[in-house]
């Protein structure tokens, strides 16, 4: 009987196996730049942080809109997106609102550098 309580607490005790919540999703807290798309990755960027105020039916738009692909890309085009929010030149964005996150700066010019594909 003794025999067999040994190779079956091992049997139990190995099924408990389970991976560091840090080696199944990541560091806690890491800048995931791997896969940045417009749609997943940047556009709740834009709408957390800009869209509410350049939108058309804003008032504080500085007639910039960025409420779709094509607008963004035209602000990526000329530069404009990249400088303000990385508070280079022209306007700094988030209007009075400080910087965006590190990780947000991040992850949008990693779009950028890719050529702003519409994915």
């Amino acid at each position: 009987m003794k025999k067999l309580i040994l190779p079956l607490v091992f049997f139990i005790l190995s099924a408990c196996y389970y991976d560091s919540e840090e080696a199944l999703f990541g560091k806690p807290g890491a800048c995931n730049t791997t896969d940045v798309k417009y749609s997943t990755s940047v556009n709740p960027i834009l709408s957390a942080y800009c869209i509410g105020c350049h939108n058309p039916s804003s008032t504080e738009n500085g007639g910039i809109f960025l409420t779709n692909y094509k607008e963004v890309k035209n602000y990526v085009d000329n530069g404009q997106l990249k400088s303000s929010i990385e508070h280079t030149a022209g306007t700094p964005m988030p209007k009075n609102g400080g910087f965006l996150s590190s990780c947000d700066i991040s992850i949008i010019n990693k779009w950028i550098t890719n050529k702003a594909p519409e994915n």
